[in-house]
């Protein structure tokens, strides 16, 4: 197809599209005029997704004669080739088809060519241009590859149609040949419950549709009590914990797995699914945080969490966005985390966190090719979409008082401006040592004023998939979690490893209240001696408090200390006012910390340190117990 007649015929289409964006403007409520004139949802997508497609072309490598390197995209911050990046195929050929530019139409072609150096005879696709590497990512790159022929193949030369559809009909076969309930973690086998019924009805398989029902009758199974939680991100997939909880991620859950069973249930019009479905996304969306982040700091693979979701995940918006008339607190989840996602964009890509840019942290392109999918589904469905918007508030932007996840052994507190979450779940991802928040810690303290106060971080940041995380910078590892912590004879122990910690919870004079019962262990959960401590956490509208106290005639330890990593960017202006008292300036107010005993800031190579989970820089304080101090109390108010 020359490229003249490439843009005419995605002239056409792209009239197609400013119309219903012109329909959405007009549509502008007084919420959003009076939250600042935010532009509505499908604009806002499609903004996104034109930014986002453009910083990918600038990363695409044009080199024809190194077909080893042709056409993919190139990860800076990572150096090297990430093997899904074949998955930008839909948003790119989205954006061609749609604007008529020629420069997205090669793009797409281009990384399909490179995806040859990641595919295998029997159809799949590898995580990395390794024969013997992961191969179960086909199902995503089949979804990606298909969307886009099933939208946008006409705007093709007719046979590079052809070849990309006999590729996916490969493809497909090896899902339907290999997929089973327990393939692997159970995003693979929800996330083939639509690929398998898609790529059926695409190619008329009464098999592949077969077969994603019988994965689809699995989905009561994998749903914990009372909250209807997805399980099953862990291998095994359904081993439970000492506590006898079972593996919940609140990440993959909300931006993968349940956007493959609302859209297989939507296809298949099963009215009792998407009930149960409509359940179960309720649960999950008790932990949406009011700015849109999903509160991932206790799930099971938290090594991965990226304040807006996780790393490699594609985005909650399908799924979300698709059952807003079930209950309209779906669309401002999916209206809001789009929000966030565009507010974590640096330079055209999507970042992992908040404070990327301040810390001088590239941002990991798999973060945006994969995101971006869900960009371009929203948009290539528009006309099945109910009205998304902000009028109805979140769950977490109304509560009021305690609520306890016993499946999870996670509780969620809101009091007045005040979020908390506080976590003893004792879940281990791929054992020994990653796991999310625990030991009765503070995993998250957040205020309406300022937003994130305490946002917990991996314990210790490990690379549990090298393929899919990004180091530390600067050789600092530094946990954002609060935590009582001590060093003795080399080795550090904290509560953040106490798989056994007790937490009890009351609400008294209109202040809710937690006491954690806990003591130090190191990562290979040995106790240190005389380590038993208590922490409590109270939360008044006015305040939090937190205190850390010796409990049963604990003797002086002179290493063990409370340390706050409080959320902060080198640019927002710390003073200490007195030892006792620190402030800290931010845009939208300040937040004050005050302390019975002085208070130490920890030197580090920057002004703060920075945790890749969730993307956040913090300044690090401590404070010690002294000689004749049994507690240390600390106030938190911001003002």
């Amino acid at each position: 197809m020359e490229r003249r007649d490439f843009t005419q015929l995605s002239a056409l289409a792209s009239m197609g599209l400013l119309l219903p964006l012109q329909a959405c403007r007009n549509k502008v409520n007084l919420e959003h005029q009076e939250s600042g004139g935010s532009i509505p949802f499908e604009a806002l997508t499609f903004q996104l997704l034109t930014t986002w497609s453009d910083a990918m072309v600038d990363t695409q490598i044009d080199d024809p004669e190194k077909p080893e390197v042709h056409g993919a995209l190139y990860c800076k911050a990572c150096n090297r080739i990430h093997g899904r990046c074949m998955d930008a195929v839909y948003p790119f050929l989205y954006m061609a088809d749609k604007t008529g530019e020629q420069k997205y139409l090669d793009a797409a072609i281009n990384v399909m060519k490179w995806s040859k150096n990641v595919s295998m005879p029997d159809g799949s696709w590898t995580v990395v241009p390794d024969p013997k590497s992961w191969r179960g990512i086909t199902v995503f790159g089949a979804i990606a590859l298909g969307e886009a022929l099933h939208h946008h193949g006409h705007v093709l030369p007719k046979e590079i149609r052809d070849d990309w559809t006999q590729r996916l009909q490969k493809a497909a076969k090896f899902i339907h040949e290999n997929f089973t309930i327990d393939y692997s973690h159970i995003n693979y086998a929800f996330t083939a419950v639509y690929g398998l019924n898609f790529l059926g009805r695409m190619f008329k398989n009464e098999a592949y549709i077969d077969h994603s029902r019988q994965l689809a009758d699995e989905v009561p199974n994998w749903l914990t009590k009372p909250n209807k939680l997805i399980f099953g991100e862990n291998k095994p997939s359904d081993e439970p914990s000492a506590k006898g909880l079972l593996p919940v991620d609140l990440g993959y859950n909300v931006e993968e797995t349940l956007n493959g069973l609302v859209q297989y249930a939507i296809l298949e019009k099963d009215e009792q699914l998407l009930q149960l479905l409509t359940e179960s996304m309720n649960g999950h969306l008790e932990f949406m945080l009011p700015d849109g982040a999903w509160d991932n700091s206790w799930g099971t693979r938290q090594n991965k969490w990226s304040y807006w979701g996780s790393r490699t995940t594609d985005g909650c918006q399908p799924a979300f966005a698709l059952m807003a008339d079930r209950n309209p607190a779906f669309g401002t989840a999916a209206f809001l985390s789009t929000e966030l996602l565009k507010r974590c964009t640096i330079n055209g890509l999507l970042a992992g966190g908040l404070h990327y840019e301040s810390h001088g942290i590239k941002p990991c392109l798999h973060h945006t090719f994969a995101h971006a999918k869900s960009l371009a589904f929203i948009l290539d469905n528009t006309d099945r979409l109910p009205e998304i918007s902000k009028k109805i508030a979140l769950p977490r932007s109304k509560a009021e008082g305690i609520k306890h996840f016993p499946e999870l052994d996670v509780w969620l507190a809101a009091k007045g401006p005040w979020r908390a979450t506080v976590s003893s779940n004792d879940v281990i991802f791929k054992k020994p040592h990653s796991q999310g928040a625990t030991g009765g810690s503070l995993a998250v303290l957040w205020h309406n004023k300022v937003g994130p106060i305490f946002t917990a971080s991996m314990a210790e940041y490990i690379l549990v998939e090298r393929y899919n995380q990004q180091p530390q910078p600067n050789g600092e590892d530094f946990p954002l979690t609060p935590r009582i912590e001590s060093n003795r004879d080399g080795k550090w122990y904290s509560n953040l490893f106490d798989l056994k910690a007790k937490v009890k919870t009351n609400e008294k004079n209109n202040t809710l209240n937690f006491e954690v019962v806990t003591q130090l262990t190191d990562r290979e959960r040995a106790i240190l001696p005389d380590s038993n401590y208590q922490l409590n956490y109270s939360f008044s509208i006015e305040k939090t408090i937190i205190v850390a106290k010796k409990v049963n005639d604990t003797p002086l330890d002179k290493e063990a200390s409370l340390v706050l990593p409080i959320i902060s960017p080198q640019h927002e202006q710390v003073v200490q006012v007195s030892e006792n008292l620190i402030e800290i300036q931010k845009k939208e107010g300040k937040i004050s910390v005050m302390a019975n005993v002085p208070f130490i800031i920890v030197k580090t190579k920057k002004k703060r340190v920075f945790n890749m989970v969730p993307g956040m820089e913090a300044i690090l304080v401590k404070a010690v117990f002294e000689e004749g101090t049994n507690e240390i109390k600390c106030e938190i108010t911001v003002g």
